[in-house]
């Protein structure tokens, strides 16, 4: 699928990786951004092209609100969805400041928001000649870390929605695709990590992903740590707990 002229969906394109993923779509593309904040300079960038939808992605509601609206305004649906928005909170439980409510709202935008959006705009995309959802990953849905054990499982348990819903879509014009991200230098990894890779390379990989329709990119990193867990699951777990 070359991506020119689609109608595509994109979640958490205010910064980050989403960020660069909406400066390389918008302009060429109808572009749909949905996240609570407006992205810097889209609209001019992308003129009559693009479209920012207010949107919580923890408020369930919220969620249905730009569903509805994004039917409304494209009764013929969309052709891509790219679940990009996500937040990552350190939560040690048996610290005395955890705050039990990040657990709703980190499961929330990382793994329940992705799944109503792929729900409410299939319908739609079953219509187009062609579609596609991209589910953005984390090599924590490989292996976890300690530090981030919720987020660790809404990135697993994405992987898994994604996998079933490959399976179920298997016959029609929907790809089910998922991209695997190490540690990226981005406003949710301030002062964390050493080694990180730029969010413009991150969003080129995907890109030439969605556009090659390959199922499941593993950037970076993340390669080598699939081979050592594949091989030896202790020692990539030793890996992780060291940190970033």
């Amino acid at each position: 699928m070359e991506l020119e002229n689609k109608i595509i969906v994109l979640t958490g394109g205010s910064s980050g990786v989403g960020l660069d993923l909406l400066r390389r779509l918008i302009g060429r593309n109808t572009l749909i951004n949905l996240s609570r904040s407006a992205p810097p300079n889209a609209e001019a960038d992308g003129s009559a092209g693009f479209r920012h939808i207010p949107t919580d992605l923890a408020d369930p509601v919220s969620v249905a609100d730009a569903i509805q609206e994004i039917r409304d305004s494209y009764p013929d649906g969309v052709d891509g969805l790219i679940n990009c928005g996500a937040v990552q909170f350190l939560p040690q439980f048996l610290a005395e400041d955890f705050d039990h409510s990040s657990i709703a709202t980190e499961i929330a935008i990382n793994f329940t928001s992705p799944a109503e959006l792929i729900s409410g705009l299939l319908d739609g995309m079953l219509q187009r000649p062609e579609a596609f959802v991209l589910n953005v990953n984390s090599g924590l849905g490989i292996v976890p870390k300690r530090e981030s054990a919720i987020y660790c499982a809404t990135k697993s348990g994405l992987d898994n929605l994604t996998h079933g819903l490959r399976a179920q879509l298997a016959d029609t014009n929907v790809r089910m695709q998922q991209a695997f991200l190490p540690l990226v230098d981005t406003p949710m990894t301030a002062g964390r990590g050493s080694g990180k890779i730029t969010s413009a390379s991150v969003a080129d990989q995907i890109i030439r992903q969605i556009e090659s329709g390959k199922p499941d990119l593993d950037i970076g990193k993340v390669k080598l740590l699939r081979s050592i867990n594949r091989i030896a699951p202790s020692l990539a777990n030793r890996i992780m707990q060291k940190g970033d």
